[in-house]
């Protein structure tokens, strides 16, 4: 379907921001791409789960470090930043938190660790453990987390502050279908999985969980590259449209095949 190309922002995009030079230059860059539709799931996309969503209960930090950080995991705590900017490392302003670490291995282990750096959660940062005291609520998305590579015990928590009108920088995990029903895997062909996750630049109001990708009509040597990801008008591909991300390759060949 053609979507008419929108020559100026419409109202509900036009206080989107985002949270760094590089993705500044996208979005100005990609102003001549932007759909004139609203900053709502459609009917057919994949949206968040709500019996998935869950506040993650936090306390401050002031101060970071080696030793710091270790006493936060031996009391059960994972060190965390929540930056103001996507690229915070470079300058944004950012807060110093601890999270729960049963509660973060609970998420990443029921949800998974892609799907958990792909959704957004209320963090809610209380004076201290036990306290019913907020001092802050946000909304932020996982940006990064780090993991023991022996127990997978989260390590530190990266979280990205995202607010109504937000571009984020978002890698969406890719959900294969069909694969029961392609032609050339039925044949006995292989399937080369080159994707698992494919970064889009995403308004923080409709920030897909996942990405259908449908394998039904696949033959051998066939393949699907970025471009051919259905997902909603306002998310910006970062890369190029025609990246691979799965391929059906090798099987056997029928006789009418061969001739």
């Amino acid at each position: 379907m053609l979507l008419r190309r929108a020559t100026t922002l419409p109202k509900t995009l036009q206080n989107l921001r985002s949270f760094s030079p590089a993705a500044t230059a996208t979005a100005a860059l990609s102003l001549d791409h932007i759909q004139e539709t609203q900053l709502t799931y459609l009917p057919g996309f994949p949206r968040p789960d709500p019996k998935h969503a869950e506040t993650i209960l936090a306390v401050p930090r002031s101060v970071s470090g080696k030793s710091i950080s270790a006493k936060e995991r031996k009391a059960g705590r994972v060190p965390s930043i929540i930056f103001e900017q996507e690229d915070g490392q470079h300058g944004g302003n950012k807060r110093l938190i601890s999270v729960q670490t049963n509660q973060i291995r609970k998420l990443v282990n029921h949800l998974g660790y892609s799907f958990f750096l792909s959704r957004l959660f209320d963090v809610e940062v209380r004076a201290e453990i036990g306290s019913d005291e907020v001092i802050e609520k946000v909304r932020a998305l996982p940006r990064a987390i780090h993991l023991h590579s022996g127990t997978d015990a989260p390590l530190n928590v990266t979280f990205i502050r995202a607010p109504p009108g937000a571009l984020l920088k978002v890698d969406i995990p890719l959900v294969f279908i069909g694969d029961d029903v392609s032609p050339g895997l039925k044949k006995g062909a292989s399937l080369n999985t080159i994707k698992r996750t494919v970064k889009f630049l995403c308004p923080a109001e409709i920030i897909p969980p996942y990405i259908e990708v449908d394998l039904s009509q696949l033959d051998i040597g066939q393949k699907l590259v970025m471009g051919d990801l259905k997902v909603h008008p306002a998310l910006k591909l970062i890369k190029s449209k025609d990246e691979p991300i799965v391929k059906v390759a090798g099987g056997r060949v029928s006789d009418t095949q061969k001739k």
